[in-house]
């Protein structure tokens, strides 16, 4: 197979496509003059690897901790840290959820189009908690103060 295949060979050849995509490589599809990339799940993993979300854990006075997603700017409080990861966790599928139903609006918005790598992996692990928290890098604490 080329690099790049046209729409009607792809379509012709559908399963050999698929199996080169899952056993070999990525595939390139063109169609007139729009060009798409086909590829596995591990291939994905692979290329979106390198994008971590940074949490920072604030020790609140009440003895709570509230945790902030830094690239995304989403948060979440909860009584422990283990909790404050679950939260945002979910927090964060929830958003994933809501940014792929609203594709067009978040995608093109200037200051959300740079969540989307990290939208299409959570995305990529529909419901796998610990494929969304092992994106985490947890800062240091640190203690607030009034």
């Amino acid at each position: 197979m080329n690099e790049i295949i046209n729409s009607t060979e792809a379509r012709k050849n559908w399963s050999e496509v698929i199996d080169t995509v899952v056993r070999k490589r990525p595939v390139f599809i063109k169609r007139n003059r729009d060009v798409m990339t086909f590829l596995s799940l591990d291939q994905l993993d692979i290329l979106l690897d390198s994008f971590r979300l940074t949490i920072t854990v604030l020790n609140e006075e009440d003895g709570t901790y509230t945790g902030v997603i830094e690239e995304l700017d989403l948060l979440s409080n909860a009584d422990t840290v283990e909790g404050l990861i679950e939260n945002l966790a979910f927090e964060l599928a929830d958003y994933s959820e809501e940014y792929m139903g609203n594709f067009d609006m978040y995608y093109h918005s200037t200051n959300r189009k740079a969540h989307f790598p990290y939208i299409y992996r959570v995305i990529a692990h529909e419901g796998e908690l610990d494929k969304i928290k092992s994106m985490f890098n947890i800062k240091a604490e640190e203690k607030i103060h009034a």
